[in-house]
């Protein structure tokens, strides 16, 4: 009789897991599948991403080359597809070549719209920032002081990567604006500050010079010609794999004026 009870709780508790197997199953299976298609989306969507930025390299390089040689349409018509639909690093650095070019043309309304787009899609605040201030500078000699001055505002801080160039800038433009014991104080201030290179002092000490010599019209003139606009940090990938901030070490020389010859980017 007890050989006979054991025997019935042995075939219930079998029931009861099959049966909680049987409910099991279909979830952990599920979740297996989950955790598979996951992991495949993940290792496809990398390669996919390799497969892209080594794709953009290619053609970033391309059209470093032919800007570098002189050819600007085919160096424009280069960058384009990758301004189109290259990684977002790549994607960014082709807008702000396709906005050099631009400028260099004396287009500047294409050049400040490419700069704009180039920022909305820029990977980090090194690259986007570079972009907000070319579009600034590119704008300085035409655009109403207000506007200059917002967007170069918006470049100033502790932690901004342009906060020293967009700080010149802005005394630029102060100068330019007729505001010029606003703009002394300003290149003074550059004078005092940490960071600043020596060819930015030497810039400043030179527009104090001529604002208190009475020659204030010619120190904006002046101090531009000596820091012809940028990057050759902003045309590598430098930055987006954590470089040291553009003013450590950097000057606005090489931070303001679309180059000759730009240097091709290294992976991101």
């Amino acid at each position: 009789m007890v050989d006979f009870i054991e025997e019935v709780e042995e075939r219930l508790r079998a029931d009861r897991y099959a049966s909680l197997a049987r409910r099991v199953l279909p979830w952990f299976a599920a979740a297996l599948a989950a955790t598979v298609i996951g992991w495949l989306s993940i290792w496809g969507y990398r390669a996919w991403l390799d497969r892209n930025v080594g794709a953009a390299s290619i053609a970033y390089d391309k059209g470093v080359v032919a800007l570098a040689a002189g050819d600007q349409t085919g160096a424009y018509t280069d960058f384009e597809g990758i301004a189109k639909t290259g990684p977002a690093g790549y994607r960014s650095l082709a807008l702000i070549q396709q906005g050099n070019i631009r400028l260099m043309a004396d287009k500047t309304a294409e050049a400040v719209a490419l700069y704009d787009a180039a920022a909305k899609v820029a990977p980090n605040a090194i690259v986007g920032d570079l972009a907000r201030l070319r579009a600034a500078l590119a704008l300085m000699d035409d655009a109403p002081y207000p506007q200059v001055q917002t967007r170069l505002a918006a470049l100033i801080g502790d932690k901004k990567p342009y906060d020293l160039q967009a700080k010149e800038a802005l005394a630029m433009a102060k100068l330019q604006a007729g505001k010029t014991q606003e703009a002394r104080g300003d290149f003074n201030a550059l004078t005092l500050t940490l960071g600043v290179t020596q060819a930015m002092r030497v810039r400043a000490q030179a527009a104090i010079a001529l604002i208190d010599s009475g020659q204030a019209n010619m120190a904006a003139q002046v101090v531009r010609a000596a820091a012809t606009l940028p990057p050759s940090n902003g045309t590598s990938l430098s930055g987006l794999q954590g470089a040291p901030a553009p003013q450590d070490g950097a000057d606005t020389q090489n931070q303001t004026a679309p180059p000759a010859a730009p240097n091709a980017p290294g992976a991101p």
